[in-house]
């Protein structure tokens, strides 16, 4: 390998390693403390990010407990309306039944079901014979 006279050796390596000085009189700390600082401030940027997310979520926590307050009073209430309407079904269902166990009352629901499906049959009649005939 060809090495330049021009170019020393030892000149290049007190290049390299000008201001060692500064390391042994402080240097490493000055930059130390001012990388402290940095630090400082970056955490006091995080915590204040962590801060304002904690809050939020609070909030949020908040607004979910209350959602799920209104809808367990709601599911209360609809449980006893669906109280109240199972009782008043049962009622109407028993009601129904005895009527149907009379001979001469079955035989009255009987006609009135054939009127029912007689009305039904001729109201499609009349309307399939409307679409024949005026299209």
């Amino acid at each position: 390998m060809y090495v330049p006279k021009s170019w020393d050796y030892r000149a290049s390596k007190a290049a390299l390693f000008d201001g060692i000085d500064n390391i042994e009189e402080g240097g490493i700390r000055a930059s130390s403390s001012y990388s402290r600082e940095i630090d400082d401030h970056t955490n006091d940027k995080a915590l204040d990010s962590l801060e304002d997310r904690v809050s939020f979520l609070k909030r949020l926590t908040g607004d979910i407990h209350g959602e799920v307050e209104n809808h367990n009073r709601m599911l209360d209430r609809m449980g006893t309306k669906m109280d109240a309407t199972r009782g008043i079904m049962s009622g109407t269902m028993d009601r129904f039944k005895i009527v149907l166990e009379k001979k001469s009352s079955r035989k009255m629901f009987k006609l009135a079901a054939y009127f029912v499906v007689s009305f039904f049959v001729i109201y499609y009649f009349i309307r399939v014979f409307r679409v024949f005939m005026y299209g």
